[in-house]
């Protein structure tokens, strides 16, 4: 029988300009890891096609979000394209005291909320394009969007592409196989940091008990 450690859950946070790729390697992490989850966040947009409530997002309207905000049961949320998100902290809270792990898809905002309140549990990581062409690129050939939507989301990158700083690690991704096993050895790494294994104290003592 394989020796474990019991340790504490953490949330890696994904960040990145829309169409540098994050989404499929939150996707691809998800599939190859059955260690972490995402998180579901609520959200007051119409769901897309195939979207499924309480498994993509828990569509709700504006009033309820604005309810959650007032009674502290959002971890953190933004207004994004006129629609507001938001993560909720009970479920969270909940997963990291079981030692599961909770991945984020959200923008730089989201995560400078989370870490105000839960950083010591923060993992972030910013996925950047190769160029900015070859994010305009992505973004043309996706083929989900209109001519006016690209131009909106180009113009947001610069923006959001300013707050790389923030975070624990980057990563370019201009090869998503490579960028996927990057972002798998950072979450090894950081799974395995001392004070996160909380049961290591007892597991330690254990074996110098044999001794």
């Amino acid at each position: 029988m394989k020796p474990t450690v019991e340790r504490r859950g953490l949330l890696l946070v994904l960040s990145s300009p829309s169409g540098a790729g994050k989404t499929t390697m939150a996707r691809q992490l998800l599939t190859s890891d059955p260690h972490i989850e995402m998180s579901v966040s609520v959200t007051t947009r119409r769901p897309r096609v195939a979207e499924v409530d309480g498994k993509d997002y828990h569509f709700i309207d504006k009033a309820a979000f604005e309810a959650r905000q007032e009674a502290g049961e959002l971890l953190e949320w933004a207004r994004v394209f006129d629609h507001f998100y938001g993560t909720p902290r009970g479920q969270v809270e909940t997963a990291l005291r079981s030692g599961r792990d909770i991945l984020f898809d959200i923008d730089w905002q989201g995560a400078q909320q989370i870490a105000e309140v839960m950083a010591p549990d923060l993992v972030r990581v910013f996925v950047l394009p190769p160029s900015g062409q070859a994010l305009e690129e992505r973004l043309r050939t996706r083929a989900q969007d209109s001519a006016t939507v690209v131009a909106s989301r180009m113009a947001r990158a610069s923006n959001e592409i300013s707050h790389w700083h923030e975070y624990d690690y980057v990563i370019v991704n201009d090869d998503l196989e490579a960028s996927n096993h990057v972002l798998r050895s950072i979450l090894a790494a950081e799974r395995h940091k001392r004070e996160r294994q909380h049961g290591l104290e007892r597991f330690v003592q254990r074996i110098q008990d044999t001794l």
